[in-house]
């Protein structure tokens, strides 16, 4: 089954940008706190691609209309927050991603996971900690999301 994401962009597209984002993009998840949200914590998505050449990064921004592209001391990164457009841009490269297809599972997952209790919380935030292990970018200044809602709801009981 396709959906209407990938219906829009050719195959050759949809392909061409897996394979960009499998050599040099990152999908993340960070847990933030959120004083106006219920449990105190809000889950955010972000997906990077970086390149030396902005030119590439200026046709997928135009071919997709998401995102922004900035610079970032050497590099240039293109730089999709919003969660709806990170559902949309997971779906239409998953089917030809190789490398990094446990990633884009792992943030469907959080991205699918209603937080209706503290529970929930705990498992997203799980999900976000297992997601940061794959970012060798992360690895040295990893969170350990899990333990910091465990601590502020442990401490607040």
């Amino acid at each position: 089954m396709v959906n209407s994401v990938g219906k829009k962009y050719a195959e050759a597209s949809r392909a061409y940008l897996a394979g960009l984002f499998d050599a040099d993009g990152a999908i993340m998840a960070c847990i933030e706190y959120h004083p106006e949200k219920k449990y105190r914590f809000r889950v955010r998505m972000f997906v990077k691609i970086a390149q030396k050449n902005q030119e590439i990064l200026q046709e997928l921004h135009q071919e997709l209309g998401w995102g922004s592209i900035r610079l970032n001391r050497r590099v240039y990164e293109y730089d999709i927050r919003d969660q709806v457009q990170i559902h949309d841009f997971i779906h239409l490269i998953q089917p030809y991603c190789r490398v990094k297809k446990r990633q884009l599972a792992i943030a469907l997952e959080i991205l699918g996971h209603p937080i209706t209790n503290k529970d929930d919380l705990v498992q997203v935030a799980q999900l976000a900690d297992s997601l940061s292990g794959y970012n060798v970018r992360s690895l040295g200044r990893r969170k350990n999301y899990t333990a910091k809602i465990q601590a502020y709801f442990s401490s607040n009981d």
